[in-house]
């Protein structure tokens, strides 16, 4: 636990609170983008204990939330055929489709595991031949090099059973949608430190100077995320608008180029769709033209199905910051964690599962 708890020091937090109530002279809106931050936040009272000069708000962070539900049903139609086995992280099981979710399929019949990572998957096409085995494959950037991996290594070990549900996001286009958006607050970010560990931040440098917004990539422990607000803070009382690595003990600048080299041999950009948010241009991933034969929704028959999202859930304005979890009126009431609405509901990075876990029901 050493390294942890030195990132959880009551006494440093403390200053660093100290620190940012002295530095900040005006009102400054900061989102947050990852949800591991959001549940950090929320889980240590980090935005109740700052001062009122600072509003943090949750950005759509949250691999799971902003997977779009034309992709969730075309899992659920694939886990539901007799000759499939679907494997999935565990967090996508309570995901709602337009009826049921995997928990649901699952108990139907469908050979539904949950695993721990992508080449779990290709070891069980191996063991069963004689079945169709589907990997569902999301994510941000932290996720993309495993499952990249897997479908190269399908590919050079010659398994034709294996392919993957690919609905792979990226973080800057989000960040230039929520920044070209009339509807925009966000003075600054803390960009998730993970994806950078992947990425690296000089992505990020255009962004900043084009929005003329400083980003700061922050961790996720509670000091992480203070001196993430506090570098956030000193620069937008300057009047900088820089990216600032104060997560060093595992970000570079470059990040890590052989990840980067593996996906740019699998994927290739495509237009995304963003639940609750609609389409981003150049915002996701899709397997590229030499691993096409391993995408499964050219695979199997799955490609005609249209949605519609519940008219009650504003999980949309929730991923864009526009909203807080507890302002949407179906929070706690219609939408709980055990008949969600969204998946922010249920999603562990959620923002909506992050309030209704830490009891913050009143607006």
């Amino acid at each position: 636990m050493k390294y942890l708890d030195e990132f959880r020091d009551p006494e440093l937090a403390r200053k660093l609170f100290a620190e940012i109530e002295a530095l900040a002279r005006r009102h400054w809106v900061i989102m947050e983008v990852c949800g591991g931050q959001t549940h950090s936040i929320i889980r240590n009272g980090i935005d109740q204990l700052l001062t009122d000069k600072i509003e943090l708000i949750h950005g759509p962070g949250c691999p799971v939330c902003v997977t779009p539900l034309e992709i969730i049903d075309r899992a659920l139609a694939i886990a539901s055929l007799p000759n499939v086995i679907f494997c999935s992280f565990g967090d996508m099981l309570r995901v709602p489709g337009s009826e049921k979710d995997l928990f649901r399929v699952k108990s139907e019949g469908g050979d539904v595991r949950i695993v721990y990572s992508p080449l779990d998957a290709l070891k069980i096409a191996q063991e069963n031949p004689d079945k169709e085995v589907v990997f569902f494959g999301i994510g941000f950037e932290t996720t993309a090099p495993a499952n990249a991996m897997a479908v190269y290594q399908a590919r050079q070990l010659g398994i034709k059973n294996f392919s993957m549900l690919v609905s792979h996001v990226l973080v800057p286009p989000a960040i230039e949608a929520i920044m070209s958006s009339k509807s925009n607050r966000v003075q600054g970010f803390l960009a998730a430190g993970h994806v950078c560990s992947v990425m690296g931040y000089w992505q990020y440098e255009p962004l900043a100077r084009k929005f003329n917004v400083p980003i700061v990539v922050t961790g996720f422990e509670p000091l992480d995320v203070l001196e993430g607000i506090r570098r956030l803070v000193i620069q937008l009382e300057e009047g900088r608008a820089e990216v600032e690595n104060a997560y060093p003990r595992a970000v570079r600048r470059q990040g890590n180029v052989p990840a980067q080299k593996m996906l740019e041999e699998v994927f290739v950009l495509c237009d995304r769709k963003w639940r609750g948010i609609g389409e981003i241009p150049a915002s996701g991933w899709e397997l590229s033209e030499a691993f096409r034969e391993f995408d499964a929704s050219l695979r199997f028959p799955v490609g005609n199905i249209h949605t519609q999202e519940s008219p009650l859930c504003r999980s949309g304005e929730v991923l864009q910051g526009i909203i807080k979890p507890n302002q949407c009126p179906a929070f706690g009431k219609e939408c709980t964690p055990r008949k969600p609405l969204g998946a922010t509901m249920v999603s562990s990075e959620g923002a909506c599962a992050a309030y209704y876990r830490y009891g913050r029901f009143a607006s």
